[in-house]
């Protein structure tokens, strides 16, 4: 038997995690949305809400919708208001150590039969769930962005998550109306490890000025039907997070081809990290983004 979820805690109020809180109250499910900022958790509520409106005037959503989700979503700046909580997704930065504290902290708070799961797009299930008191119930839910548009969501079990944690996030997934892909436990899983290689890639021909930017990603929009180009993409991901996908995949798989970039790895020094920066790839600041090469 699978266990039953019907609450919902998801740590981290920025745009991963207001949009699970988002498709999660959607779907029925009571939701702790959580943070330690009271700013981004003012701003994540506000975003769902705007989100929100613009799926009742594409009538994708009533009205009536929208107001038993907004209802369904608690915001909570400690750790103990996810207590109750029958599945934790974690969504923090893309760094093993920030995460690896995060589930040490919570678990002390958390009821013993909760299942903890992080939306981690590279780093070892396997590796989180030692952090935890709870192995068995640990398991990899990885959403696509932006949460309430992207139908797929990667499910990765580590060596030890058992059958029914598996089944109740599977389960779970589903209720989101998403499709489930599962995943080895492998650097990257599916959709990165195929992903940020081929960014990687265009950066790299960026580098080497084989193109520049609006050559390149004009070249993937217009000669491979993508529907943004790589270097767009990038900037909607975050640099940052590119980065810290390719040194995983670099680090894990041992091949060099995995090597990140150098230009990449300057912006993100430069502290140019896409659109959350206002500059990257491109410079946002004004009417109309501007190409930065």
């Amino acid at each position: 038997m699978a266990a039953v979820i019907k609450k919902v805690g998801v740590i981290g109020a920025g745009q991963m995690g207001n949009g699970i809180a988002h498709v999660a109250a959607l779907a029925g499910f009571d939701v702790v949305l959580n943070d330690i900022s009271t700013d981004r958790l003012k701003s994540g509520m506000a975003t769902i809400n705007g989100n929100l409106t613009r799926q009742v005037s594409k009538k994708a959503v009533s009205e009536d919708d929208k107001a038993k989700a907004m209802a369904r979503i608690v915001a909570g700046e400690k750790l103990d208001d996810l207590a109750d909580c029958d599945l934790v997704i974690e969504t923090a930065v893309e760094k093993e150590e920030v995460k690896r504290k995060i589930f040490h902290d919570l678990c002390a708070v958390l009821k013993p039969e909760a299942i903890v799961a992080s939306d981690t797009s590279s780093i070892s299930i396997t590796r989180l769930a030692a952090a935890t008191d709870r192995p068995e119930r640990f398991i990899g839910i990885h959403f696509m962005n932006p949460v309430p548009l992207m139908e797929l969501v990667e499910l990765i079990r580590g060596i030890a998550t058992d059958d029914q944690t598996f089944e109740a996030s599977k389960e779970f997934v589903g209720k989101l109306g998403k499709q489930v892909a599962v995943s080895e436990d492998f650097p990257a899983f599916i959709v990165n490890r195929i992903l940020l290689p081929m960014i990687n890639e265009a950066i790299y021909t960026l580098y080497e000025g084989v193109g520049n930017v609006e050559a390149i990603d004009a070249a993937m929009k217009l000669g491979a039907h993508h529907p943004m180009g790589p270097l767009e993409l990038a900037d909607f991901i975050g640099l940052d997070t590119c980065l810290s996908i390719m040194q995983v995949l670099h680090e894990g798989l041992a091949d060099s081809k995995y090597r990140p970039c150098p230009l990449l790895v300057k912006y993100v020094e430069a502290g140019w990290l896409g659109r959350k920066t206002q500059r990257g790839f491109y410079d946002y600041r004004g009417a109309k983004p501007i190409p930065t090469r």
